[in-house]
């Protein structure tokens, strides 16, 4: 991209305190690299550990960082919510705060933006369990089917998009459906969607939440509600 990259780069964060300033130190380092107009948020989706301080002392020293807490755990959909309100600049990247994949890679999305309005990574030799590459498969299928889409890997945590994507939309997922919320409301307004492979490495510290079968049947709930939302044209 010839012009200054304008960009808000963020994560959401639960219980990663052993994580958060790796991440965030590799963002800097990335984002310094390209030259860009960014800044970087961290979402605290109210962390039973010292997540929340650690990400304050982080900001405290690079003006560059921003912080956003939940007073409790709101769940992975509302600390997405939070990063896009919090988001100011042109573009809008977001990554998971568990370091399993390399922000550096966002140089393979950044010129498909060019042509698109969304560019979604896709996971390259997944590192997660085969109980958990399974479900993540079949998701992926019934949401595709459910709202006309082509993505392989809806919920791969490695995503960008033009901010006016999110312009007037209402998302409603507070939990682990929010990326198969944004991407149905943008497909059905029309947005282009581009898609690259990403490396996926395993996670060195911390502990997956996404995988709980409270987590997996509230998604499956939201998702049929959602359904018959966007059907209604809500």
């Amino acid at each position: 991209m010839e012009q200054q990259i304008s960009i808000s780069v963020f994560f959401p964060c639960y219980n990663e305190q052993d994580n958060v300033r790796q991440t965030t130190q590799r963002a800097v380092e990335v984002l310094e690299g390209l030259k860009a107009d960014y800044e970087i948020i961290l979402v605290n989706d109210g962390s039973a550990d010292q997540t929340g301080a650690r990400a304050d002392a982080i900001a405290a020293g690079n003006n560059r960082v921003r912080v956003v807490h939940h007073a409790h755990n709101m769940g992975y959909g509302a600390a997405l919510q939070s990063g896009i309100r919090a988001a100011k600049k042109k573009l809008v990247f977001f990554t998971d705060g568990d370091g399993q994949f390399d922000i550096g890679e966002i140089k393979l999305v950044l010129p498909l933006i060019e042509q698109n309005d969304i560019v979604c990574g896709y996971r390259l030799d997944r590192k997660d369990p085969f109980v958990r590459k399974l479900n993540g498969w079949m998701w992926t299928r019934l949401v595709n089917l459910l709202f006309g889409m082509h993505v392989r890997d809806i919920d791969c945590a490695f995503k960008l998009f033009r901010a006016k994507v999110f312009e007037g939309m209402t998302m409603s997922s507070e939990g682990a459906l929010i990326s198969a919320e944004i991407l149905a409301r943008a497909t059905r307004r029309g947005f282009r969607i581009a898609e690259v492979g990403v490396h996926h490495y395993p996670r060195k510290a911390g502990k997956q939440t996404g995988a709980k079968l409270t987590v997996i049947l509230r998604a499956f709930k939201e998702l049929f509600k959602l359904y018959n939302r966007i059907r209604k044209g809500e």
